[in-house]
């Protein structure tokens, strides 16, 4: 069987259209969450874009973790990563999801990245609904550039 070139027309058919239909699912840790509801009213309208936001993990494939993610509900974020249908991307909204923000306690995972792979970073505390817009639009280019036929395995286990 012959495998398909990351630079043929198939594949930029495919990540044109996963870049350009991202379904971001609601998840709001903290008051970040409310900068990304303000992002998907009618000033920012993500629904332009193509990004629609999902109630869903089954119908999502992009999460946004918007917020401070304590020990107790990082299980839950894995659990609802793991929900999600392949491929499927991360943005890590704020100061606190990136890397803990001001919280460097017991209580609080300092950083994302320690419990899910993160794709795209956003700083700010809380950052501003056009930085999520922009985030969303380098998750997008990062998606044009991937090679749509292969899913690499991203296993993180939680701590």
């Amino acid at each position: 069987m012959r495998a398909v070139k990351h630079n043929s027309v198939a594949g930029d058919v495919v990540n044109w259209g996963r870049s350009s239909a991202l379904w971001p699912m609601t998840f709001g840790l903290a008051c970040c969450a409310i900068e990304m509801i303000a992002a998907g009213c009618s000033r920012y309208d993500t629904d332009r874009m193509g990004i629609v936001f999902r109630p869903s993990p089954r119908q999502s494939d992009v999460m946004v973790v918007a917020g401070t993610m304590t020990k107790k509900i990082a299980p839950t974020v894995k659990k609802l990563y793991d929900q999600m249908a392949e491929p499927r991307w991360v943005i890590a909204q704020g100061g606190c999801a990136s890397a803990g923000g001001p919280y460097n306690t017991y209580a609080v995972v300092q950083g994302t990245d320690l419990v899910i792979p993160v794709d795209v970073y956003i700083p700010g505390c809380p950052p501003r609904p056009d930085a999520l817009l922009f985030g969303f639009l380098q998750l997008m280019e990062k998606i044009k550039k991937e090679n749509p036929f292969i899913l690499e395995e991203r296993n993180i286990k939680v701590k």
